[in-house]
């Protein structure tokens, strides 16, 4: 069983920084993948990002973000955070970490139906 926690949201004006954290109970390494999601209001779970621990911690981008989020995994800490700049409106929403125990294809990592275990979010609501 992997327990995971998130911290960080808050409220933050547009063009401003704000940065999440992500800690398991266990080796967060000792998952396939550990990935970031955001539901806003209303709309449906969409990936940010995610770290493959199985490949060289190769990581992975949602293309509404690129460039300006960044992800990073400490594997001494068993934490994956996620920097965020240049918020804006669009970044609205309840961020939320997952893991996949087992590996999958690639493309898994994108989908929310393919993450085993998921924390319980925190809000981020960036104001215009």
């Amino acid at each position: 069983q992997v327990q995971l926690v998130e911290s960080g949201g808050g409220l933050v004006q547009a063009g401003g920084s704000l940065r999440l954290s992500c800690t398991s109970s266990g080796r967060i390494d000792s998952t396939w993948a550990t990935g970031w999601f955001r539901q806003a209001q209303g709309k449906e779970r969409e990936f940010v990002g995610a770290i493959r621990w199985s490949d060289n911690n190769s990581i992975y981008y949602g293309d509404s973000v690129e460039g300006r989020f960044t992800i990073s995994g400490d594997n001494a800490k068993n934490t994956l955070d996620l920097q965020m700049n240049s918020l804006n409106h669009e970044d609205t929403g309840v961020y939320y970490c997952g893991a996949i125990v087992a590996a999958r294809w690639l493309s898994a990592l994108r989908y929310d139906f393919s993450y085993d275990y998921w924390g319980q979010g925190t809000q981020v609501t960036v104001s215009s």
